[in-house]
C-alpha cells in the first residue's frame, strides 16, 4: 500500500454521527431558530436604529456582545461539520444541500453583523469604552467598527447586498469549486492509463519523471481550456460585484478595503512589495540553476519543472513517519507544542488522502474551542511534511486563541500565517540538519519552491488581480484576456527564470482565492512568510525570551494592528529594512542551492 493510501481521513463523528443523524438535524434546526431569536433581540434593543447614547446603553451593549459571541461559538462547529463533507466530496448531494441552506442563513448573520457595526460606530467611543465592560474587552474591534461604519451603505442596501450575494459571488465561487473539483480525465502515468481528478493530476507536478510532469501539465491546461467559459463568467461575476460594492461603500479601491481587513496600511504593503521586487533577480537565479540541474543545456525552467524534485526524489515519507517527525520537532520548541501535535494525530484531525471530488490544496479550520481540522493531499515527499507542519501551525494558533471570544479571535490573514510559517520553519531547519546530503538538497530545494511561490508567484497573483479590477471597470473580460493578463503578470515576476513558452496562463482558473468576495487573497501570504522569518530570527537570538511572549502574540492577533504587535518583538513593518532582512534568509538559501548545483555540474 502506498504512503498516500495510508494517509488518514479526519474524524468528524465526534461532532455528529452523520449528516443524516437525529443529532445533526436537531442542532441544525436549533441554530437556525437561534438566528431568528437573535434578530428579534437586535430589534428589541434597537441595534443599528441610530439611538443616542443613553444611561442604559452600556448594559444593552454588553448583553448584545455576549449573545453575539455565544451564538458564533455554537455556529462554528456546525459550519465546519458541513464544510468537511463538501470539501472532501463535492458530489455529496446532502452536504451541498445543507451548505446551501447555511449560506442562506449566513446572509441573515451578515446582516446582523452589519447592524452591529453600524450601531457601534454611531456611539461616542470614549463614553462607550469608559462605561461598557464588553466594549473595553473588545476595544480594538470597537475602534475598527467605528472606522468600518463610515464605509457602510444604508441598512436596506446592506441587507439587500447580503441576500444578493447568494446568487452572486457566493454562487460564482461555488460554481468554481464544483467545476474544479469534479474535473476528471484519463492520463497515462508510467505506462498505465488512469482516470484522475484534477487534484491528483496537479499532484503529479511533484513526480520525479519529467515526462509524467509534462503530460500532467499539458492535460491540465487542456482541461482548464475546456472549462474556461464557465470559469471566466464566474471570475467576472465575483470581481464585478466586489468592485461595485467597494465603490458604493466609499473605499478608494478594493485594495484599500483589503488592507483595512488585513490590519496593515499602504506604507507596509509598499515596503514589503519593494523588497520583494529587489529579490526577484535572486529568485530567477534559483530557477535558472534548477533548470540547469534538471537539464544541463537549459537556460530557464518550464512550468512543469517548477515543483520537480531535485537531487533524486529524496526520502519517501509515509504519513505516520511525517507525523512522528513533526511531533518530534515541535517538541524541540516546547513541550506544549509537541504534545499538541501528538494530540491532533491521536484524535485524527487530518484528512490527508487525495480522492475523487476532494478539493485541491490545504487548509486548517477551527472546529470547537481549541480543536481544528486539517485538509491536505499528502504526497510521500518532504514537501508534504512541510505542508503538514504549516497547517498544524494554524491549529496551534487556534489553540492559543481558544480562550478568546469570537470577536477577539477575528485574525486577519496577514497574521493568520504567522504560526504556520513559524512551525514550517522549525521542521525545515530540522530536516536540513538531520538529513543526508541528498536529503538536505531536496529539502532546501523544496523550501525554495515554497519561498518562490510565496514571494514571486504571490506577487504575480497580486499584479493579476490589480489589473483585472482595473480592466473590469470598463467591461467583462474573456478567458483569453484573463490568460493574457496572467501571462503578463508572470513575465513581470518570473521573468527570464521561466521558459516564456511554457508558463501557466490558467492560474486564474486554478486558485479558488480569486473567486471570493474577499479580494486580494494573496499579499497576506507573503506578509506571513516574511514576518514569521523575522520572528524566527528573534527566536534564534534569544529562545527563552521569545517563548515567553510568542503564545501571547498568537493569542493577540485579533486585538491589535500588525504594526503594534511587531513592535513587541522590535520589528518595524514600515521599514523596508525589516523585509530585506527576512528576504536575506531566503537569499542565503538560494546561494547555497546555486553553489550546490554548479558544484555538481563542475564535477
Amino acid at each position: 500500500m502506498s504512503a498516500v493510501l495510508e494517509a488518514p481521513k479526519w474524524d468528524m463523528a465526534v461532532v455528529f454521527p452523520s449528516l443524516e443523524s437525529r443529532e445533526f438535524k436537531a442542532e441544525f434546526d436549533a441554530v437556525i431558530s437561534e438566528i431568528g431569536d437573535l434578530e428579534q433581540f437586535f430589534d428589541k434593543n434597537e441595534v443599528a436604529s441610530g439611538n443616542p447614547f443613553a444611561k442604559a446603553f452600556p448594559d444593552r451593549f454588553d448583553e448584545v456582545v455576549r449573545k453575539w459571541n455565544s451564538f458564533h461559538e455554537r455556529m462554528r462547529p456546525l459550519n465546519a461539520y458541513v464544510y468537511s463533507f463538501v470539501t472532501t466530496d463535492s458530489r455529496n448531494a446532502l452536504a451541498l444541500a445543507k451548505q446551501s441552506e447555511l449560506q442562506i442563513q449566513q446572509a441573515r448573520i451578515r446582516d446582523l453583523a452589519t447592524r452591529l457595526t453600524a450601531w457601534t460606530g454611531r456611539q461616542p467611543i470614549d463614553q462607550l469604552l469608559a462605561s461598557s465592560s464588553e466594549a473595553k474587552e473588545h476595544e480594538y474591534a470597537v475602534r475598527k467598527a467605528q472606522e468600518e461604519s463610515r464605509h457602510l451603505m444604508s441598512a436596506a442596501e446592506e441587507a439587500l447586498s447580503s441576500q444578493m450575494a447568494l446568487t452572486g459571488s457566493v454562487a460564482w465561487g461555488k460554481l468554481h469549486g464544483n467545476i474544479s473539483s469534479q474535473i476528471e480525465f484519463p492520463l497515462e502515468v508510467k505506462g498505465r492509463t488512469e482516470v484522475l481528478p484534477m487534484s491528483a493530476v496537479r499532484n503529479l507536478a511533484y513526480e520525479g519523471e519529467r515526462q509524467v510532469r509534462k503530460a500532467a501539465y499539458e492535460a491540465e491546461l487542456a482541461s482548464w481550456k475546456q472549462n474556461e467559459v464557465s470559469l471566466a463568467a464566474s471570475l467576472n461575476g465575483v470581481k464585478g460585484e466586489v468592485a461595485t460594492l467597494s465603490a458604493k461603500r466609499g473605499w478608494q479601491s478594493p485594495l484599500d478595503e483589503a488592507l483595512f481587513r488585513a490590519n496593515i496600511d499602504r506604507q507596509t504593503l509598499d515596503a514589503m512589495m519593494a523588497a520583494a521586487r529587489e529579490a526577484f533577480p535572486e529568485f530567477r537565479k534559483y530557477l535558472q540553476a534548477k533548470a540547469r540541474a534538471l537539464d544541463p543545456g537549459a537556460k530557464d525552467l518550464p512550468w512543469y519543472d517548477l515543483f520537480a524534485p531535485y537531487g533524486g526524489e529524496g526520502r519517501t515519507w509515509r504519513f505516520d513517519e511525517a507525523a512522528d517527525f513533526v511531533t518530534e520537532q515541535f517538541s524541540t520548541y516546547s513541550k506544549k507544542m509537541g504534545d499538541f501535535a501528538a494530540r491532533t494525530f491521536r484524535e485524527r484531525w487530518t484528512d490527508a488522502s487525495p480522492s475523487p471530488g476532494k478539493r485541491d490544496g490545504a487548509f486548517c479550520m477551527g472546529l470547537r474551542k481549541d480543536e481544528s481540522r486539517i485538509l491536505m493531499n499528502f504526497k510521500p515527499a518532504f514537501g508534504s511534511v512541510s505542508t503538514l507542519a504549516h497547517e498544524l501551525g494554524h491549529a496551534y494558533h487556534n489553540l492559543c486563541l481558544a480562550e478568546r471570544t469570537h470577536i477577539q479571535r477575528m485574525t486577519p490573514m496577514t497574521l493568520a500565517e504567522t504560526a504556520s510559517i513559524f512551525c514550517e520553519t522549525i521542521v525545515r531547519q530540522a530536516g536540513l540538519k538531520q538529513g543526508t546530503e541528498q536529503e538536505q538538497v531536496a529539502i532546501l530545494e523544496a523550501s525554495l519552491q515554497g519561498s518562490c511561490q510565496t514571494v514571486v508567484d504571490i506577487t504575480s497573483r497580486f499584479l493579476f488581480e490589480s489589473a483585472v479590477f482595473e480592466k473590469r471597470k470598463q467591461r467583462e473580460l474573456s478567458a483569453d484576456e484573463f490568460c493574457e493578463v496572467m501571462l503578463d503578470a508572470q513575465e513581470q515576476t518570473y521573468g527570464d527564470g521561466l521558459d516564456p513558452n511554457k508558463r501557466h496562463p490558467y492560474m486564474w482558473a486554478v486558485k479558488p482565492h480569486y473567486y471570493s468576495s474577499h479580494s486580494f487573497y494573496n499579499f497576506p501570504y507573503m506578509f506571513g512568510l516574511l514576518f514569521a522569518l523575522g520572528l524566527y530570527k528573534r527566536f534564534q537570538q534569544d529562545p527563552d525570551s521569545f517563548r515567553a511572549g510568542y503564545d501571547q502574540l498568537l493569542s493577540s492577533t485579533g486585538l491589535s494592528e500588525a504594526a503594534d504587535l511587531g513592535l513587541k518583538f522590535d520589528i518595524d513593518i514600515h521599514d523596508i529594512g525589516f523585509w530585506r532582512g527576512s528576504l536575506d534568509t531566503i537569499r542565503g538559501d538560494i546561494k547555497r542551492f546555486v553553489d550546490l548545483v554548479d558544484g555538481v555540474k563542475a564535477n
